[in-house]
């Protein structure tokens, strides 16, 4: 009798996603990458400039080029969009983010917070390639909300 090895892929639970959207190109794979593993997209996420009107806004969390342009990505997907101005900065600046009153990272815990009072999802998907900063402060926020962090572009060419 063969044993059969199942794998990772196979194990995989597959989930319901809101997808965090910059206008990117990242971002956007990174979504194309939760489709392809067999997650379902039900929302998109995005914090933009609070003037909102495609100027660049210097954010160490976020990537706000483009970002005017998500309302159309989402008309084109069918899916709701949970947007809110960027309000905070980068007041803690450490590598192991830790809960800091005005910081842009509370910023995202307040969009999904929103976002989950409307939709129900059980992972969030992100565009993080290199950046630790971004990729840990989007698993803290996850983790306090009982989420989980999907980063498929992590560590990749």
């Amino acid at each position: 009798r063969a044993s059969r090895e199942v794998t990772s892929h196979q194990r995989q639970r597959y989930m319901r996603v809101l997808a965090l959207l910059s206008g990117g190109k990242d971002s956007t794979y990174a979504m194309m990458k939760c489709v392809e593993h067999g997650h379902e997209l039900v929302a998109l996420g995005n914090l933009h400039p609070p003037a909102d009107d495609g100027r660049e806004m210097d954010s160490f969390m976020y990537q706000t080029v483009g970002s005017e342009l998500v309302p159309a990505l989402a008309e084109c997907l069918e899916l709701p969009l949970f947007r809110a101005p960027i309000t905070g900065d980068a007041v803690d600046q450490r590598l192991i983010y830790e809960r800091t009153d005005g910081d842009e990272v509370e910023d995202l815990l307040r969009l999904l917070e929103a976002a989950r009072a409307e939709v129900e999802f059980e992972a969030v998907c992100c565009g993080a390639i290199l950046s630790n900063y971004q990729r840990t402060r989007v698993e803290d926020v996850c983790e306090r909300l009982g989420l989980v962090s999907l980063a498929y572009l992590w560590q990749r060419n």
